[in-house]
């Protein structure tokens, strides 16, 4: 027996070399390993490393079901060698484990990152036999005992937050006991076995149509917590269950159970799993998504967006609703620069003389909607100091599309020999060279034609589990798409590196960090009631950072001043999504828009470094009152918001002045009429707001 023990960035981590010359993760946690915490009798066929299945083999009398335990050849995996290394990341490890009869051979990568208490973790399974090996499934990341510390029950001790994600409703966070999951015990461990696991998995190219690609483990009895987030876009797989008297968290990509994918190996031939990112902390939920927001910081492409959080008008959300024509461009350019906006942005419909959804595709203007061309708009927005920006939606085209009678049929997903549309559009397959080449052509055409320098994409459909061209399965032609999308987004950051290009899918249904460590904004959602949209805002930095995170502002034409004070607020700790009618709202409102972003532009520099917090916890829709918060090194920035609340009073816990001094000041909106006082002995903000539905900005310096 041979331990292997690393502490790194408060991480605590331990590996065994069995006698049987297995290698066996035994801890992974911001607590140290004791022994005595592992209940199982034997370490045969559990706390497996890595978990590797190749269709064709036997795996062991074990009662699995769908479970991914007892893989085979998982279970059986030797112990080969490893390396520990530093980078300019940070500590490197890679362990490598084979198995003989297939040759099939496993190196399990382990980044980390300096100061930081989060891994990125994946798998290379190599094919060293002499015959194809089908791989069904492999984990990205594999630990079993994640329960394991403290003394009580599980039932008692552990907590499980999941983000659930739909169309309208992003970010909606639920708390669940193990019990209520179905695998709860609340007498004495015993090493009994069941089928069932929580499985939370996605299929599909719509990567968080349901859920975001994450979640929180906490053990209240000790404070240690587990989290994580699975970087892909498209088919990911995600379980807890029992194993060994303990209980598992397997991370992967796509799988042959849930999404239909297999990968066939020939001899010499490689494939890599998909990136996860695993952190651990024994404090809370603020202090792990601090964790978490540094970390995506670190694995996202560098750009000047996230560094200058540029303020985008853009003319849909309580606007134009995507019937754009010049006539009505101009005076909204005139407002948006008027307002302190500096890009602005054409949505939907430009390139189509009337109903447009089913036309997409071609991406050439309409001369009905814009008589002397599109340059003459994109001009007009450049010399009033904003940088022009369009809508495309280029991973598809609409079935009326021009274009499509004249290209071949593998342009395009395909199954059961006919091509696959959603929602009367195709869905284009990337990994053909004459679809890039084509929207590379529509890219480079209205760059250096119009002088775009701002793309909206958007997305608007779901495909489903892949296509079934030039490929082993249909879930690999998925996979195989969504990597050459991403090659694609990498060629075109390289050559337009300034080029802002926003992440939307029908609002927030992509929100993975294998998209946002390319992109450098984020479509939240299409909410389009600014007062549901304060929870959607709040919750947004659980799932993506504060400066990446687009939040619609839209003050109605026919609102009250609170109204569009709400809506202001909705936006201005993150990115602020401009529109609404600016050029038809009253005088008043424009002056309190135009407030606000003086103000921003003062403050956004603190967002790009601010770490998330929330003095009310996490906002669910039903809530009354709503909070978030941005802490610095200097600052602390809290927007309240009063829904439908009964109560005028709220007082808000503000745990992170340090036990420093502070002056706190209503900084948004400037006319105020609301009530608020600092308890500096109870750490406390009480604040009064008189009216329902109105939210306020409040600045804390830190002397």
């Amino acid at each position: 027996m041979n331990l292997i023990t690393i502490n790194e960035n408060n991480i605590h981590m331990v590996l065994e070399i069995t006698e049987e010359n297995q290698l066996k993760l035994l801890h992974f946690s911001a607590l140290p390993f004791h022994r005595e915490e592992i209940k199982a009798r034997s370490l045969e066929g559990s706390f497996n490393l890595v978990e590797v299945d190749i269709a064709g083999l036997d795996r062991p009398l074990e009662r699995h079901g769908t479970k991914y335990i007892v893989t085979a050849p998982g279970y059986r995996m030797k112990y080969k060698n490893h390396k520990d290394y530093h980078n300019s990341l940070g500590r490197k490890l890679e362990f490598i484990t084979f198995d003989e009869e297939t040759g099939i051979t496993v190196t399990s990568h382990i980044q980390f990152f300096d100061g930081i208490s989060v891994v990125r973790s994946w798998s290379e399974v190599l094919n060293n036999g002499s015959e194809v090996q089908t791989l069904t499934y492999i984990s990205s990341f594999n630990y079993t005992g994640i329960e394991k510390e403290g003394i009580l029950p599980r039932d008692k001790k552990m907590s499980l937050k999941i983000p659930h994600n739909s169309w309208q409703r992003e970010m909606d966070w639920q708390t669940y006991t193990l019990e209520q999951l179905g695998i709860g015990q609340s007498q004495p461990v015993v090493e009994q076995r069941s089928s069932k696991a929580v499985g939370i998995t996605n299929t599909g190219n719509w990567s968080t149509k349901e859920y975001l690609p994450m979640a929180f483990l906490e053990n209240i009895e000790t404070g240690s917590n587990l989290f994580w987030q699975i970087e892909h876009n498209g088919s990911w797989h995600w379980e807890i269950s029992d194993q060994s008297a303990h209980l598992y968290l397997a991370l992967s990509g796509p799988t042959e159970t849930e999404s239909h994918w297999f990968k066939n190996l020939k001899p010499g031939e490689s494939f890599l799993s998909v990136p996860v990112g695993v952190g651990v902390n024994h404090e809370n939920f603020d202090a792990a998504m601090g964790e978490l927001t540094k970390y995506r910081r670190i694995i996202r492409r560098p750009n000047k967006d996230n560094e200058s959080l540029a303020i985008i008008f853009n003319d849909y959300m309580n606007c134009l609703w995507g019937n754009p024509t010049a006539e009505k461009e101009f005076p909204l350019i005139d407002a948006a620069c008027a307002a302190g906006c500096e890009y602005f942005c054409i949505d939907a419909g430009w390139y189509c003389a009337g109903p447009w959804w089913d036309n997409v595709g071609e991406w050439i203007e309409s001369k009905e909607r814009f008589p002397k061309g599109l340059r003459e708009v994109t001009e007009y927005i450049r010399s009033k100091g904003m940088i022009p920006g369009v809508w495309l939606e280029l991973e598809v085209m609409g079935i009326h599309c021009p274009v499509v009678p004249r290209v071949s049929e593998d342009w395009f997903f395909v199954r059961h020999g006919k091509k696959v549309f959603d929602r009367s559009r195709y869905q284009l397959d990337f990994r053909n060279p004459q679809v890039i080449d084509y929207v590379n052509g529509v890219m480079d055409r209205l760059i250096r034609e119009y002088g775009i320098g701002y793309i909206k994409m958007d997305y608007n459909i779901e495909p489903g589990i892949g296509t079934e061209l030039y490929t082993d399965s249909i879930g690999d032609g998925l996979l195989g798409h969504e990597r050459a999308y991403l090659a694609w987004l990498d060629s075109i950051f390289t050559r337009y590196p300034d080029l802002i290009i926003e992440n939307c899918s029908s609002g927030g249904l992509r929100i993975d960090y294998a998209m946002l460590s390319r992109y450098s904004i984020q479509s939240t959602s299409d909410q389009d009631d600014y007062r549901r949209y304060a929870t959607i805002a709040a919750n947004s930095p659980t799932g993506l950072t504060p400066e990446q995170s687009a939040i619609w502002s839209y003050p109605m034409t026919d609102g009250d001043r609170e109204a569009t004070v709400f809506n202001m607020v909705n936006a201005m700790l993150l990115r602020i999504h401009q529109s609404g009618h600016l050029g038809n709202i009253n005088e008043e409102g424009k002056a309190l828009v135009r407030e606000a972003l003086e103000y921003y532009k003062t403050m956004r520099a603190d967002i790009k470094e601010a770490l998330p917090f929330w003095p009310l916890g996490l906002s669910k829709f039903s809530d009354t009152w709503v909070s978030l918060g941005l802490r610095t090194k200097d600052k602390l920035y809290v927007a309240v918001w009063r829904r439908n609340s009964s109560e005028e009073e709220c007082v808000l816990p503000i745990n992170y002045t340090g036990g420093r001094n502070c002056t706190v000041k209503c900084a948004y909106p400037s006319f105020n009429e609301c009530s608020y006082s600092w308890n500096d002995s109870h750490k406390t903000l009480s604040v009064l707001m008189p009216k329902q539905f109105t939210a306020r900005i409040f600045e804390f310096d830190l002397q």
